[in-house]
């Protein structure tokens, strides 16, 4: 086993580590006060290749491994987790899907544009119905001759406002259940497309999050992505490489906050000498220390399975369960090795606290991780 990261490994944590000081530091606290979307950001993370690094360059992808990726997810979530959540959408959920499942046609015109940062993408499972519960889509897709209507309304979606294309999962044939979903590219501006009202979030808060509507929008057979009933086994597949992203995100969370918490605990100081030399404060940050290198290695693991083409559901699914975890735990102690300061937002641990929350939510919730994994132990 080879625990050292490649030299193309180390400089892409070295550039994503740049990126994220030099232009996610600058305004991350007001971006995250006034709930502004990083669009000038996030169209730089597209011009530095971040938006597809996995996609073949063929497709105007990076080409790189899952690793590589989770390193610059990891090094982007230390600062802004609401820029890397776009990140992680754009590659894991959108031109993943794309580039494995998608006809020739479909990634000359989207995946294309995907990945080079020109548009942003969307994925669109949720419903107010059907959050867990991804099989009881009540969206529809009734086909009419060359095109489909679909009806029905999203909830909950990354980039909401800000992608220009969208997989929308959606009801072919209720009667089949499950069996009976398919996935559809469809583009922003297509008539009967709304975008609602953007989530006031505890967490996360520049990201854009909001409820689609679709009132009889007519998405071209061409727009289908593989056979009809396809779109069940798309998003779980889909979704499994998803929670590598966001386990990374998690991971990167954590590891922003202890990093803030113990440069902390050598600075301030209390009874005549830094608090890190009180073995209470000690404690806190072998205890975070030990919890990040733990996720870091389950994540890691999952990402090089995928990259062996090697079953990596279920590591996926415990490396997203654990490192979410560990973000919360880590971001909560390092608001307490702060002290009062950790409570206000100049010394942004209180913002990493509020944002591990929704690791531990989106991309499936930890108890359904813990469902994903439990089938899989007693299979």
């Amino acid at each position: 086993m080879n625990f050292q990261l490649t030299e193309e490994h180390l400089a892409v944590q070295e550039a994503a580590r740049e990126f994220a000081q030099s232009e996610l530091l600058p305004g991350v606290i007001a971006r995250d006060t006034e709930a502004k979307f990083p669009q000038e950001q996030i169209k730089k993370m597209g011009e530095l290749g971040f938006m597809g690094m996995m996609v073949d360059p063929k497709y105007n992808g990076g080409g790189m491994d899952t690793v590589s990726y989770v390193i610059a997810m990891e090094e982007l979530s230390k600062i802004d987790a609401s820029a890397s959540v776009s990140m992680s959408v754009n590659n894991s959920l959108v031109c993943w899907g794309l580039e494995k499942y998608g006809s020739e046609a479909q990634k000359q015109k989207y995946l294309t544009r995907l990945t080079s940062g020109e548009v942003l993408g969307a994925f669109c499972l949720s419903e107010p119905e059907a959050g867990s519960d991804a099989t009881s889509q009540k969206t529809s897709a009734a086909l009419e001759g060359d095109h489909y209507i679909l009806n029905g309304t999203k909830n909950w979606i990354t980039n909401g406002s800000s992608a220009s294309i969208y997989l929308v999962i959606a009801q072919t044939d209720a009667s089949l259940g499950h069996k009976g979903i398919s996935v559809f590219i469809v583009e922003k501006g297509w008539e009967g497309f709304d975008i609602g009202k953007k989530e006031d979030k505890l967490g996360i808060r520049g990201s854009d999050t909001h409820s689609l509507m679709f009132t009889d929008v007519k998405v071209p057979v061409e727009n289908r992505i593989a056979e009809e009933g396809f779109g069940f086994t798309f998003a779980m597949e889909t979704l499994n490489g998803g929670r590598i992203g966001i386990a990374a995100q998690a991971l990167g969370i954590a590891a922003g906050a202890y990093e803030l918490a113990l440069a902390y605990s050598k600075e301030r100081k209390s009874f005549g000498k830094p608090i890190s030399q009180h073995q209470a404060i000690q404690f806190k940050l072998a205890d975070m220390a030990t919890q990040i290198e733990a996720a870091r290695l389950l994540v890691y693991k999952a990402a090089w399975l995928k990259d062996q083409k090697e079953d990596y559901a279920h590591a996926s699914a415990m490396a997203k369960l654990y490192a979410s975890e560990v973000a919360m735990n880590v971001t909560i102690e390092a608001v307490q090795v702060h002290g009062g300061y950790g409570y206000v937002k100049e010394y942004h641990v209180e913002r990493l606290m509020r944002d591990a929350k929704i690791t531990q939510i989106y991309e499936g919730t930890s108890e359904i991780q813990r469902i994903v994994i439990s089938r899989r132990i007693l299979k």
